[in-house]
């Protein structure tokens, strides 16, 4: 059984260790070293000098692509941040004595991990297929989404929405070859029947005239010849004719 002087005494242990808890935490502001609490630096500057009994704490800022970006008793600051193409990132916002650099994702990629608001990690969106939309184009934290192109419709893969084929008779074309999902339907240009006729009439009759005249100058050489000399001395021609009925009597 617990006496009442051992109770006071209990008390008391633990009134004073409490205290002595209470009397070597430090302030917000202030970090321990060695059993001292010592003003911290702000943002931006890191310890060059912990403090002692007679004087405080001596800071330097940090240099060229390192910060600090909070009260501290550090004595190296924090390198920046390097935003690697390679991963797909490039500066938001770049870094400074007091703030980390804040990376983002290239416009052809969106971003898998972030970190303090900045991306630490990013790929490339997904480029659709031949045959297939765009049917959300992609963000900076969420990737492309595709889709398949319907019957009767065409897509190369860079569309947003899937395109009719054409219809060739509707714009008084002939179709050369039927579209697919991943190209157009190919037209051509309608001969027009009177066009044809008149190429076959300006052709053939000129042909068959000429193949005609040369028929029946193969078949009656004299008579052309002689034709020929009637046209060119007419006199003679009847003299010719003349002496011709004389001696048939």
């Amino acid at each position: 059984m617990i006496c009442g002087v051992e109770i006071i005494f209990l008390i008391a242990a633990i009134f004073s260790l409490n205290f002595e808890l209470c009397f070597c935490s430090c302030a917000r502001a202030e970090y321990e070293i060695d059993g001292q609490c010592c003003p911290m630096c702000t943002p931006g500057y890191r310890v060059y000098k912990h403090c002692t009994v007679e004087t405080s704490t001596t800071c330097v800022s940090c240099h060229d692509s390192t910060f600090i970006d909070a009260p501290n008793g550090l004595i190296d600051c924090f390198s920046c941040t390097v935003c690697d193409s390679g991963q797909g990132l490039r500066v938001k916002i770049p870094c400074t004595q007091s703030s980390d650099t804040v990376c983002e994702p290239l416009d052809e990629c969106y971003c898998i991990e972030q970190h303090r608001g900045g991306c630490i990690q990013a790929v490339k969106h997904t480029k659709c297929s031949t045959g297939q939309y765009i049917k959300h184009k992609g963000t900076t934290f969420k990737d492309t989404e595709c889709a398949e192109c319907a019957d009767g419709t065409f897509s190369d893969g860079s569309f947003q929405t899937c395109q009719p084929h054409s219809k060739c008779e509707d714009l008084g074309l002939k179709e050369i070859k039927a579209g697919t999902h991943s190209s157009d339907a190919e037209c051509g240009n309608k001969t027009p029947v009177a066009l044809i006729a008149g190429i076959l009439v300006s052709v053939i009759i000129p042909v068959a005239v000429a193949v005609a005249v040369i028929v029946i100058m193969l078949r009656h050489p004299h008579s052309n010849s002689h034709a020929e000399q009637c046209g060119l001395n007419p006199a003679s021609c009847g003299d010719n004719i003349a002496g011709q009925s004389l001696l048939n009597k």
